[in-house]
């Protein structure tokens, strides 16, 4: 299925990071900088994830940063069903190719596209789900954080908690 973002964009921007990440981070759609440069989370928003991730003591090659879809929705709008629909097989594959040990879903957008219903950030963000067998933690979108700072604590402790997992079960190893 073609989808029409493609007819808008500038770049296809696929993902970047370790190939081999334990952890896998998944936001919305790229934005302009994310268009303009073909890589994701470059932008404001980018900033802000990676002083999030150094937080936590990783780095953005230790971990992989991908989109839900893969090209910039026109004004940076929320990506439409269909739009989703043409994409999610990227994303599918992309999973199945790093085998990652925990995915970090940021914002409803990935959250509600990974588990196939809506959700309300509230009820879902700091809680385990399990995406085929991947335990995932979803938080609030660096953008999210970037217009409502009072969300930077709970994404703190949800973080924070995602490195305490990948702790425990690499302690044995």
């Amino acid at each position: 299925m073609a989808c029409p973002l493609g007819k808008t964009r500038r770049n296809f921007v696929f993902g970047t990071g370790n190939p081999n990440a334990d952890i896998l981070i998944i936001g919305e759609g790229p934005g302009a900088e994310e268009d303009a440069q073909g890589k994701p989370f470059v932008g404001r928003s980018g900033q802000l994830l990676t002083k999030i991730i150094e937080a936590i003591k990783f780095t953005r090659d230790e971990v992989f940063i991908a989109n839900i879809v893969k090209c910039r929705p026109p004004e940076n709008r929320r990506p439409e069903v269909n739009e989703i629909d043409a994409c999610e097989p990227y994303l599918k594959r992309q999973i199945d190719l790093i085998k990652p040990q925990f995915i970090l879903a940021l914002g409803l957008t990935a959250v509600d596209t990974l588990f196939k219903k809506k959700h309300k950030m509230g009820d879902i963000r700091g809680k385990l789900q399990n995406y085929h067998g991947i335990p995932t933690l979803a938080t609030y979108h660096p953008a999210a954080l970037l217009r409502n700072p009072n969300l930077k604590r709970d994404t703190w402790e949800d973080v924070k908690f995602l490195r305490r997992l990948y702790d425990e079960k690499n302690a044995n190893q």
